[in-house]
């Protein structure tokens, strides 16, 4: 058997229903909506999750938390990301930027300390955790925060 030679089985493909296209098609003046009725109308049919009167799942269900509209995101890069810069250079957000290691800023950039880093390096960023500040250290580097 070949690719060309498959078909589908007898009576698995259907004529697409033509609906409003006169008295003989058996699908003519109401076009198979019925008489009348919400169902009946252009554009008619209860909202989505409309449940007929019964109380809606979504304001059955109980509020929890709150958004906090002050919080900051940051951008993660981690210290194994860093062992492809040159000894002893800079690395700030536009180098990282330029490495393809960071590519949405949104609040900033956080250095975090998976990973290890063997050669020093100046590194500029927003923020950085405690274990990314040793071991960057521990190699003969420097930590700026902007």
């Amino acid at each position: 058997m070949k690719l060309h030679e498959l078909s589908p089985p007898r009576g698995a493909k259907r004529d697409k229903k033509r609906i409003g296209r006169g008295p003989g098609s058996g699908h003519g003046k109401t076009s198979a909506r019925g008489h009348k009725g919400q169902k009946a109308r252009s554009g008619g049919g209860p909202a989505p999750g409309f449940e007929g009167g019964q109380m809606p799942l979504q304001r059955r269900l109980p509020k929890r938390g709150f958004t906090n509209m002050f919080r900051k995101v940051y951008t993660v890069v981690n210290i194994k990301d860093l062992k492809i810069f040159e000894p002893n250079s800079t690395v700030d957000v536009e180098a990282l930027k330029e490495a393809g290691l960071v590519k949405k800023l949104r609040d900033g950039v956080k250095l975090l300390g998976e990973g290890e880093l063997s050669h020093p390096l100046v590194v500029k960023v927003h923020k950085v955790s405690d274990s990314a500040r040793r071991k960057v250290e521990a190699a003969g580097g420097k930590i700026e925060l902007l």
